[in-house]
């Protein structure tokens, strides 16, 4: 068989085209193998990168919520702890006022009562943790507020640390509590120097931070304490702040001082963050949020004051009877007529038939009408001072106008709170 020349090379030349386009098909092919394969490894590698992220925001929400379940029975236990000690520390208090006893007595009642006032501090670095202390945020200066506290810190540090500031003097005032905010400050110092056995560097700083971590870019003043001690594993960083969680040993610590820190940050509208690793030391920043730009170092209402009033009875309400009979005497002991209930609705029977008080003074949680609703009723029969009594936990609820006193408190602290609604020993109280 003949085959034309001229056909051939076109077979040819349609062949080699075929294996051209063959060859071509198969690049194209390994090209979008070889995309398939990243895109796969990418698609993994993204599922695992979001997988991880959605598995650690799930620990941070269960964190979260165990830190405030925590927060909720600390706070509750700390009420009662409260409404416990009120009675205790009254009755101390009168007892060493009055000197009763001989000597060995009197040793016993002020060792008792230097006891009962160290509860009532561990009970209010509980209501910091559970976020349920009384604040009074003003404009603190927190660089001058470390400045003021080097000496202090130096001192509780001890010899074998040196401790040095690096502060920001044209820091710009926080929003704080300057009293809660020196506790914290001096927690965390004892925490470093306790991490720093052997002795070391203890750090204080004190900067303005325009863009924050974790707070979406706000501007905060970060108080920061660093230390060169032992450091933290991953295993007890995420248990840091979790109250009564201590490294130290038995009766070394109360594993509160870091949980009180926290709580104070956040009730504050701030937070804190640790930095940490083992064998590189530690570092707590605190984030405060900025006082306005009109500090509102205090709030007053006007320059004059109060007006003093002459009291003679005083109705006390509260539902727990050794409460009530504690602060009754201490209110008779200073001259005043005490007319007892022990709930709001006899409270104002006793008015409807014809009681006139000079002052209500009652506590705020109680069966059936707390004290700002007893308040209210009593204020629309008759206009009258009001004290209430607070445990902390309830203070969110009572009227802002409403004069407070919290528990556990002494006699010195009831005659300070009357003492700022205008009424006080300059007058005395009235004949009775």
């Amino acid at each position: 068989m003949l085959v034309d020349a001229t056909d051939r090379r076109s077979y040819e030349r349609d062949l080699v085209a075929a294996l051209e386009r063959a060859e071509e098909s198969t690049r194209a092919l390994k090209i979008s193998e070889a995309r398939l394969r990243d895109l796969n490894e990418t698609l993994e590698a993204r599922v695992a990168e979001r997988t991880a992220a959605l598995n650690q925001a799930h620990e941070q929400l269960r964190h979260a919520q165990k830190l405030e379940a925590m927060g909720t029975l600390t706070g509750g236990v700390a009420h009662d702890f409260n409404n416990l000690l009120t009675p205790i520390i009254g009755g101390l208090d009168m007892l060493e006022r009055r000197g009763i006893g001989d000597d060995r007595a009197k040793r016993t009642i002020a060792g008792a009562l230097a006891s009962a006032e160290r509860a009532k501090t561990l009970v209010q670095r509980l209501l910091a943790f559970a976020r349920r202390q009384p604040l009074k945020p003003v404009a603190v200066d927190v660089a001058a507020l470390v400045q003021g506290m080097a000496d202090l810190i130096e001192t509780t540090a001890g010899p074998q640390i040196e401790v040095r500031l690096d502060v920001d003097e044209t820091t710009p005032r926080a929003l704080a509590d300057a009293n809660q905010l020196e506790m914290a400050l001096l927690n965390l110092a004892v925490n470093a120097r306790d991490a720093m056995p052997g002795g070391g560097t203890l750090t204080l700083g004190v900067t303005f931070e325009a863009n924050a971590r974790g707070e979406a870019g706000a501007p905060r003043v970060r108080l920061s304490v660093a230390d060169t001690g032992t450091g933290m594993d991953e295993e007890t960083l995420a248990r840091a702040i979790e109250p009564f969680f201590s490294t130290k040993g038995v009766g070394k610590g109360t594993g509160l001082g870091l949980s009180m820190v926290h709580g104070l940050a956040a009730q504050l509208g701030g937070h804190m963050s640790i930095e940490s690793q083992p064998g590189s030391g530690t570092c707590i920043d605190l984030w405060l949020p900025l006082a306005p730009q009109e500090p509102c170092t205090a709030p007053v209402s006007n320059t004059h004051a109060p007006e003093r009033r002459e009291i003679g009875m005083v109705l006390l309400v509260d539902d727990e009877d050794l409460i009530r009979t504690t602060t009754a005497d201490m209110l008779t002991e200073m001259g005043y007529r005490v007319i007892e209930a022990n709930c709001g609705a006899a409270a104002l029977r006793l008015v409807d038939e014809g009681l006139t008080p000079d002052l209500l003074m009652t506590d705020h949680l109680m069966p059936g009408m707390t004290g700002t609703e007893l308040a209210r009723a009593l204020r629309a029969r008759q206009p009258m001072p009001v004290l209430i009594i607070s445990g902390y936990a309830d203070s969110d609820s009572i009227d802002p106008d409403l004069a407070r006193l919290t528990k556990p408190f002494r006699q010195g602290d009831l005659t300070q709170a009357l003492a700022r609604i205008g009424i006080g020993p300059e007058n005395g109280p009235a004949a009775l």
